[in-house]
């Protein structure tokens, strides 16, 4: 049993049932599958850079027909509440349901061109909403302005210029995030519990008895967490590449590439995992540790949002965590089309956080 060739199918024979165990454990699909598909369609269905919706109510006699009606009516994210009476926009703008009340009359002035007075009324509950649409409001009188009057002298010209290049959507920030989070949940707790419940169901001592060696046992779970991931990750990546428009700059290179970069936070993950269930004495003490482990690296490690938030000093801490590295990396493989071996630092502190961990994790593997 010791040959080599008898403790690959050892190994494999491990990978093939724990991966069934697997597949067959709700908390393993929840916390691994579903949860990050929910974030990546939430979060993939958020517009970041569009501005706030505002709700206008237009007043009892504004004029519908003029030109500057019409203009107003194109901006995109304001929404025009007509039909309401006087009282009940006053009570809509007293509980700050809508932003401001225009109401725009024609002014019989003589001029070239049709005159008209636009008036907003607002309350204290509008917040930073009314200065907003009070700077929408004035672009879209310039604009008419500058069609209308196009002779009008003007001290400067402002002309702009957009090169070419690949629009940075919400998705392909939050997508990679989801990946880590999915194989962080995968190998810290999908290890620790089932690596414990094998040997509190003495199924490690059995194996014990019929010399597979601690390698490949390790080994075995690996596969099996490889294999589990792989089909995860193929799930995330094509629900957020066909229905949020993921970038992946190269198609399946980048796809592939992303996948072998993977194999760094699974060791460390599973690694951790490993370490955790041959530390604990009882099955109750797995999540609090397992917590104290996962949440900070979640919260801080820019799965929702960029770490450059923080100050300068926690930045820094945040940016050396492993899932920091791990989903950084990935970012710049899937939009930029970084290559591993164009990332020498994200790659060497991964590479040093696995050295660290996977010898740790093979010392604290118990048999019974």
């Amino acid at each position: 049993m010791s040959h080599p060739a008898n403790q690959l199918k050892a190994a494999l024979t491990i990978s093939r049932y724990s991966l069934l165990a697997t597949l067959r454990s709700p908390t393993s699909i929840v916390f691994s599958l579903l949860f990050p598909l929910i974030f990546i369609t939430v979060f993939g269905s958020i517009n970041v850079g569009a501005p706030p919706a505002i709700k206008l109510a237009v007043a009892p006699g504004c004029d519908t027909s003029s030109v500057i009606y019409k203009a107003i009516k194109t901006i995109p994210n304001l929404k025009l509440l007509t039909g309401l009476s006087e009282t009940e926009q006053s009570e809509e703008l007293r509980k700050g349901q809508i932003t401001a009340i225009i109401n725009i009359t024609a002014d019989h002035i003589f001029t070239l061109a049709p005159h008209y007075n636009v008036h907003l009324r607002s309350s204290g509950s509008s917040g930073d909403n009314l200065t907003l649409l009070q700077t929408q409001l004035d672009e879209t009188i310039s604009k008419i302005d500058r069609k209308a009057f196009l002779h009008n002298p003007s001290i400067a010209l402002l002309q702009v210029t957009k090169a070419p290049g690949r629009i940075y959507r919400n998705i392909d920030f939050i997508l990679p995030g989801q990946l880590g989070f999915s194989l962080l949940m995968a190998g810290v707790y999908g290890s620790s519990f089932l690596l414990f419940s094998l040997r509190q169901n003495m199924v490690l001592k059995r194996l014990r008895t019929a010399p597979v060696k601690r390698r490949a046992i390790i080994a075995g779970e690996m596969l099996s967490r490889l294999f589990f991931h792989i089909l995860s990750f193929l799930v995330m990546v094509a629900i957020g590449y066909f229905v949020f428009k993921f970038t992946l700059v190269n198609g399946l290179a980048t796809l592939a590439e992303m996948l072998v970069f993977s194999l760094f936070g699974l060791s460390i993950f599973m690694g951790i995992g490993f370490i955790i269930s041959g530390l604990v004495q009882n099955e109750n003490s797995i999540t609090p540790i397992a917590n104290t482990v996962v949440l900070p690296q979640i919260l801080l490690c820019g799965l929702f949002f960029p770490i450059t938030n923080y100050p300068h000093f926690i930045e820094q801490i945040c940016s050396a965590l492993p899932l920091t590295l791990f989903v950084t990396g990935l970012r710049k493989i899937a939009f930029e089309g970084t290559h591993i071996w164009q990332m020498p630092l994200t790659v060497a502190g991964l590479l040093l956080w696995t050295c660290a961990i996977i010898p740790l994790s093979i010392r604290s593997f118990k048999w019974e």
